[in-house]
């Protein structure tokens, strides 16, 4: 019977590099930034890496297919390298198939990378993809602000909530996430915005403002993981281990069926639930010290919230307006200012949620920093609401 990965896997070392416009960097120099960091935090040379994976979306804009464009950047000694893909959720994907290994015993120590360079491809948002058999069928010319616009009027439908006070919370959270993002040297987005330029920003696809979406970036991300033995002969100490991985993918029920009423993430309840039982979590309110979740647009968290069980249902708004997830609050979300302020460089957020955990843990967040710490939930999400793959990650201090 399967017994999960609770203290299995501890993080040798992470890297991030700078996410932005960033004009003078190729994906190469970005994966290197960021592994640099990695490696240099885990103490190791390049010849105790035993396998690695690779995490980018959009594989032809300067960044390329299969393992070799990151084997070949980083001169990774003829290691396994394999490239990983789950939409947004595929920088999760790739730690996950890292973390596996290492907790499978066929690797003592895996990297996991992801990158993207968004910025060189000339679109105002992200490069339009190949799209699956019937997705022409269920989304006619569908874009994700108008996805995620629905998600807002659904779940105001749902909860009877005034459409002026869901937008004042919708822009909280954005406030909040800037707030924090200005804290952040590695940030795009490093100034803070005051609730009237938020309620007063163009209308992007109502009620979603220009401050209520994240933007489009470029950056990379990397985390080496290993045995919690195996680190702490290598003299580290205060280590973080992972509690639980989980993933969820839609499998239709939500566009062919009249059950949901699109007011919620069904796969991010599902990943949440195995997740917390993985991790031996009852009351997640209580026992995560801080969450990092998939805030492409603000009414996304404030969603996620309830979704994740930190909020009771219909509650969200209220528990945004008071506070309760700023960063002096009872369970601070985006301390490192989210996607809001990072941008989204797709292959590469999943991992950038798990360096900012980590360093919070570790007590290295500088003026970001948390008081003691403990736990720490990573929600990265792919796709919409409607069809989507959910990866739930929840790390902390050995033994916690």
């Amino acid at each position: 019977m399967a017994t999960g990965i609770k203290d299995k896997v501890a993080i040798l070392g992470m890297g991030c590099s700078k996410f932005g416009e960033r004009w003078d960097a190729s994906p190469e120099d970005l994966m290197l930034e960021a592994y640099n960091e990695a490696m240099a935090d885990a103490g190791i040379s390049p010849e105790q890496l035993d396998a690695a994976w690779y995490s980018t979306h959009m594989d032809d804009v300067g960044t390329g297919r299969g393992g070799t464009p990151m084997s070949i950047a980083l001169r990774l000694p003829n290691i396994g390298v394999t490239r990983v893909e789950n939409f947004c959720a595929g920088g999760s994907e790739a730690t996950r198939a890292a973390v596996y290994a290492v907790a499978a015993g066929a690797c003592d120590i895996a990297l996991a990378l992801g990158v993207e360079k968004l910025k060189d491809t000339g679109y105002g948002g992200l490069p339009m993809a190949q799209v699956g058999t019937y997705i022409p069928q269920w989304y006619p010319n569908a874009v994700a602000p108008a996805n995620f616009a629905q998600l807002a009027s659904a779940y105001r439908t749902k909860h009877g909530i005034d459409a002026a006070l869901l937008k004042r919370a919708i822009s909280h959270v954005s406030i909040k996430s800037h707030a924090n993002g200005a804290k952040n040297p590695k940030a795009h987005l490093q100034k803070p915005i005051t609730e009237e330029q938020c309620m007063k920003a163009p209308t992007i696809a109502a009620p979603l403002g220009l401050f209520d979406c994240c933007g489009v970036s470029d950056g990379a991300a990397a985390v080496i993981v290993t045995t919690p033995e195996i680190a702490r002969a290598l003299g580290k100490t205060d280590l973080v281990t992972f509690k639980a991985l989980q993933l969820a993918v839609s499998n239709g029920w939500e566009l062919q069926s009249s059950e949901w009423d699109g007011s919620y993430v069904h796969t991010a309840r599902v990943a949440a639930k195995n997740a917390y039982r993985e991790a031996g979590i009852r009351d997640p309110r209580k026992e995560l010290s801080m969450t990092e979740v998939h805030d492409c647009f603000s009414i996304t968290e404030l969603v996620t919230m309830e979704d994740l069980g930190l909020s009771g249902e219909g509650q969200a708004v209220r528990d945004v307006l008071d506070g309760v997830f700023d960063a002096d609050g009872e369970v601070p979300c985006q301390i490192d200012g989210g996607l809001k302020c990072f941008g989204h460089p797709v292959g590469a957020s999943g991992i950038r949620m798990l360096y900012e955990i980590y360093l919070q843990l570790q007590g290295r967040a500088g003026p970001r920093q948390l008081a003691d710490p403990k736990t720490g939930l990573i929600h990265n999400l792919g796709g919409q609401p409607s069809q989507n793959v959910c990866s739930i990650s929840i790390v902390g201090l050995e033994g916690v």
